[in-house]
């Protein structure tokens, strides 16, 4: 029960969010395909079934505290903002600026005023300053554990992210990472300073 429920309230954020409206006009005939599509500046615009995954995974709940690295057209960060509700906060994180900017854009559009885009420090992974977080979505690939991210989860929050080729959901229990593999293998961008 508990996890079709999830997985109806993530299909209804993500119906409530066509991924055409956060594609770059140029790439939005391929919004329908399930597959990455370029978004520019060597980013991609995830696979939907990937995103669904993802975020089933996350369990994100009504009210809660969201960061979203590697956030790239704001589809994520939209989505996510659908699931925490108005009285919940997103946070998203991106190292391109121009993919930033479109992002804020189209959240404002939206009114997903609860949502924010922004462009991550340098050499700052994720948002420690808005830390901590109940759930933490990493959209590029790490190659070890980012413990700068784990230590931006409050203690029984969730992370997911693809580590080397796996999807992985991380909870932090009395400061320490727990590390679990989801069943795949998945492709993605490189997780800069990993």
């Amino acid at each position: 029960m508990f996890g079709r429920r999830r997985g109806a309230a993530v299909r209804q954020a993500m119906e409530g969010t066509p991924r055409a409206d956060y594609l770059p006009e140029e790439a939005r005939d391929r919004a329908g395909i399930d597959a990455p599509v370029a978004i520019g500046h060597e980013a991609t615009c995830s696979q939907p079934t990937t995103v669904r995954t993802m975020l089933e995974l996350l369990d994100v709940r009504p009210g809660q505290r969201v960061l979203d690295v590697g956030s790239g057209s704001g589809w994520t960060t939209a989505i996510l903002a659908r699931l925490v509700g108005p009285g919940g906060s997103v946070v998203g994180v991106d190292v391109v600026p121009e993919l930033v900017e479109d992002a804020a854009a189209r959240l404002r559009r939206d009114g997903l005023d609860h949502a924010a885009v922004r462009v991550a420090g340098e050499g700052e992974l994720g948002a420690p300053e808005a830390a901590p977080f109940d759930r933490i979505l990493v959209s590029a690939m790490a190659r070890d554990l980012p413990r700068p991210l784990v230590d931006q989860l409050a203690d029984d929050g969730l992370m997911v992210l693809p580590l080397e080729g796996r999807l992985v959901t991380v909870t932090r229990v009395d400061g320490e990472p727990r590390v679990e593999p989801a069943p795949g293998w998945y492709r993605f961008v490189p997780l800069q300073g990993s």
